[in-house]
């Protein structure tokens, strides 16, 4: 494809999927359809109005004349392939008016069907077609979707119409009112549309497709929209595509249908036939949820030869894309029609599997295999299910549309999901059918419960996407959100009631039923040994008891990049010693309490070391201000308060612990006294801490184990600071280990300065590992607490900030420190290891930028090691391919 600036529409046979910037121009709509048109399927014609028109429309605040001069003679050209014309009260064209972003975005941007339909044009209609039943229905969806999307009437205006006309006319379903009760209802609707808006509905085509094209570009920034792409952490500035696209009719009578079919199971990767149809139906039908379609291996009864088509059509898409398809079709009497191809979205089971079989098909490359799986979705894979051996009280089954399992109360409101979501409390939203702007509820949800809808419904494609279970189509549910309530065979629920969900099975359970964390699936274990193969990064894992870093072997880690000492303190039974030891008047006091401790730490860093045998292990030595181990002076005072003025042994040793509780008070502790500080000060604290250390290494080798233990000085801005910690360690590890010690010795980076004078203090440091989390505190000057509970999310909204920075390492400013000091660590020291054990370890952004940088390791909590893993290997070849200018 040849892409012009200022070219804002392009016919489907100008387009192809094979050039990168088709998608980037054209959207993935509309680059599918003209990849579909070049390999000769039956595409109704089209054209597709660009991602730049609307970047150009946001800007200017409307249609250029430019865009509409080239959408005119677009027209045109659609009008001339059809052989019909727009609005003619003969014979009429009707369009469709389709967003298509770059990325997909199932079900958040808007949509208009039968366009060019009006009073006079709707009888011609029903003259060409000679069917004037599906004539006046075509007309009544049009103005329904016109309202909705195009002049903001509420939806629930329309559908009250219908379900009062339905009533009257004793019709079960729409496809049950005749041709007459569709021009009442339509004269309905026109009320409902002068009621609102106070102007009578457009009789003009040209009108309605120009308005139409603006509410498609204007549902880009719809809330439902932007919080989609918050979540998903895609770009607010790539705007979307709109294809224009002769209308095929799906609801032409029994011989017609439209549906949704997936190349392979988009839950659990299966080859073979999945998806939904709807004979007599039009495709807002299917993906709406207003009916409970039929699973489309049925369709081959009702339309064989159409059926037969299909088949062929999906094998085709698949062999040409190299990926599982995503397909909407229509059927317009016994005649098959391709609306849309692209790849599917697919739960992070159903990716493994799909890449893993590609790759071993050799229809695609190891590499790419690995390329081919999101890592943010790794946790997906480790989701709960209910304990096969529970006993259960199974209210109903659905249909299993996203899988996992989860508990929660009940609520019946997007806005309160987001509300008992957000502040902490497990819930299910529970609803009729969801929509698009029930989104920023399912994103807080732990699962979606729906009555109606199929596999391929909003609630599915979007928990599917999201990651948490959904249970679609549940026909026993009877919901009354206006009482606040459910019920399921008679029995009644409310917000006060817990339910489980489990989408791998579409099962509905009253209460909160037992669930079990799965482990690892073959699949994910094939790709990241394929991942392992090709990544350069090391990952371990942070964690401080032996429990953890079990787990994280289970998970693949290479060793432990962090292990915090401080959370052993806080251990039941060992807060008292500590505070013995801060709380001691005399040295005598100090030694006894440190004495009481060192056995204590010393059997921690046994149990981690037996299981990490033979991987590294990293200790941080104490760091939090010692204030954090002691009682709040305010409680101290009231205890104080409450014994007046007795001079009892208790009140006498309240006062005294007030003392020192107070003159440990800092005012920016943060910033105090700790870390490496404490150390200095105390030092019988951190040689407390390395004798365990050198000690529990000495168990082990003598158990037959191979312990690799690292010590790691927390905090330290200058080298005096470490040499001077460095000699005290070196002389106990000495003692207990030789002189010959294996123990390497190093810092945590976490200071600005730290990373300016790196060179400085790799002169004294076996390695460095930075703590990016302080790093990115003391580099912003942001308390991380304080800006997450106060203005980070105003920031990121009001578009200060694009990212969080303590989510995303900040690559302009704490990314170039990081770099800064592992070119000046290095150039001091050529052999020092170089890892980071920040949050950032996970985060699949930052590794790549830290592989980018040339660290040795990434550090994480233990379920995110598989994530980056994946994410190490990415990172690799992604590189690979950028150094040879290769794009895809």
């Amino acid at each position: 494809m040849t892409v012009a600036r200022g070219t804002f529409a392009y016919e489907f046979s100008e387009g192809s999927e094979q050039a990168l910037a088709s998608k980037e121009i054209l959207g993935g709509k509309g680059a599918g359809l003209a990849a579909m048109s070049s390999l000769g399927l039956p595409v109704p014609p089209g054209f597709t109005i660009t991602t730049e028109a609307c970047r150009d429309y946001m800007a200017a605040g409307g249609l250029s004349g430019e865009i509409v001069e080239q959408v005119e003679r677009q027209l045109g050209k659609l009008e001339e392939s059809a052989g019909k014309r727009l609005g003619d009260s003969e014979d009429p064209l009707l369009v469709s008016v389709r967003s298509g972003a770059t990325v997909s975005m199932p079900g958040m941007m808007d949509t208009v069907l039968n366009l060019g339909l009006g009073d006079a044009a709707v009888e011609g209609f029903a003259a060409s077609t000679g069917d004037e039943r599906f004539a006046y229905d075509s007309y009544r969806r049009f103005i329904q979707m016109f309202g909705d999307v195009v002049l903001k009437v509420e939806h629930e205006k329309f559908e009250a119409e219908l379900e009062s006309l339905k009533i009257e006319a004793g019709a079960e379903d729409d496809t049950d009112l005749s041709a007459e009760d569709l021009k009442g209802l339509i004269e309905r609707y026109k009320r409902v549309v002068e009621d609102e808006t106070g102007s009578s509905f457009s009789q003009d085509p040209r009108e309605q497709l120009e308005l139409s094209i603006q509410a498609v570009f204007d549902s880009w920034n719809t809330p439902r929209a932007i919080s989609y792409r918050k979540e998903f952490d895609l770009p607010d500035d790539s705007g979307t595509a709109v294809t224009v696209q002769a209308m095929v009719f799906g609801n032409m009578g029994d011989s017609s249908a439209t549906g949704v079919v997936f190349t392979r199971d988009p839950s659990t990767g299966d080859q073979g036939l999945w998806g939904e149809f709807l004979l007599n139906a039009q495709g807002e039908d299917v993906v709406a949820g207003i009916r409970t379609p039929k699973p489309i291996a049925e369709m081959e009864a009702f339309l064989p030869r159409a059926f037969g088509e299909l088949l062929e059509t999906m094998r085709r898409l698949e062999n040409e894309y190299r990926d599982m398809q995503d397909i909407e079709f229509t059927v317009e009497r016994d005649k098959l029609y391709m609306l849309q191809t692209r790849s599917g979205k697919r739960t992070a089971a159903a990716a493994l599997k799909i890449a893993r079989e590609m790759a071993e098909e050799d229809i695609i490359s190891r590499e790419e295999a690995v390329t081919r799986i999101d890592p943010s979705q790794l946790d997906q894979v480790l989701h709960p299910y209910i304990d096969p051996e529970a006993e259960l009280e199974i209210l109903a089954e659905g249909l299993p549309a996203s899988p996992g399992a989860a508990t929660g109360k009940v609520v019946f409101s997007a806005d309160e999901a987001e509300e008992r979501g957000g502040a902490g409390e497990s819930v299910i939203l529970v609803r009729k059918e969801t929509t698009p702007d029930d989104v920023h509820g399912m994103v807080r949800a732990k699962g979606t419960l729906t009555a109606l809808g199929g596999m391929t419904s909003h609630a599915a494609v979007v928990a599917r996407g999201l990651g948490i279970p959904a249970v679609t189509g549940c026909k026993a549910l009877k919901i009354d959100s206006s009482a606040g309530g459910f019920s399921i065979d008679g029995k009644t629920f409310t917000g006060e009631d817990t339910i489980t969900i489990e989408g791998s099975t579409g099962r509905v359970v009253e209460g909160a039923a037992p669930l079990v964390e799965p482990e690892m699936s073959g699949d994910l274990e094939r790709l990241l040994a394929w991942a392992d193969e090709t990544r350069d990064l090391g990952v371990r894992a942070n964690a401080d008891t032996p429990e953890d870093a079990n787990r994280a072997r289970s998970l693949g880690a290479e060793g432990i990049g962090l292990c915090r000492t401080e959370h052993m303190f806080m251990q039941e039974g060992r807060l008292e010693i500590v505070r013995d030891m801060i709380l001691s008047d005399t040295d005598e006091a100090t030694t006894d309490a440190l004495s009481r401790l060192e056995p204590l730490q010393r059997g921690d860093f046994e149990g981690i070391l037996e299981e990490m045998d033979g991987l590294p292990v990293t200790i941080r030595l104490l760091d939090p201000p010692l204030h954090e181990f002691l009682p709040d002076s305010v409680d101290l005072y009231e205890r104080l308060a409450e014994l007046g003025d007795e001079e009892s042994s208790e009140a006498t040793e309240i006062r005294r612990q007030l003392r020192v509780v107070e003159s440990l008070e800092e005012a920016n502790p943060m910033l105090g006294l700790r870390g490496c500080r404490l150390g200095i000060v105390r030092p019988g604290l951190y040689r407390m801490q390395a004798r365990a250390i050198a000690e529990a290494a000495k168990n082990a080798r003598e158990k037959g184990l191979n312990p690799i233990a690292e010590i790691m000085v927390p905090l330290v801005g200058f080298r005096t600071e470490l040499a001077g910690i460095r000699t005290e360690i070196e002389a106990v590890v000495g003692e207990v280990l030789g002189p010959e010690s294996p123990v390497r010795i190093g810092t945590m980076i976490e200071l600005p300065r730290a990373c300016v004078v790196a060179h400085e203090i790799a002169q004294e440091a076996d390695f460095f590992s930075f703590g990016t989390n302080d790093l990115t505190q003391t580099t912003c000057g942001l308390s991380r607490d304080d800006a997450e509970s106060a203005f980070l999310a105003s920031y990121l909204e009001g578009g200060i900030l694009e990212k969080n920075p303590f989510q995303t390492v900040d690559q302009d400013g704490v990314g170039e420190l990081v770099a800064m000091a592992c070119k000046r660590g290095r150039e001091s020291r050529p052999d020092i290891k170089l890892g980071v054990c920040g949050e950032h370890g996970g985060d699949p952004e930052s590794i790549r930028f830290f592989h980018e940088t040339g660290l040795d390791y990434v550090s994480c909590s233990p379920y995110r090691v598989p994530v980056a893993r994946l994410a190490a290997a990415q990172a690799a070849v992604n590189g690979e391919r950028e150094a040879l200018g290769v794009t895809r």
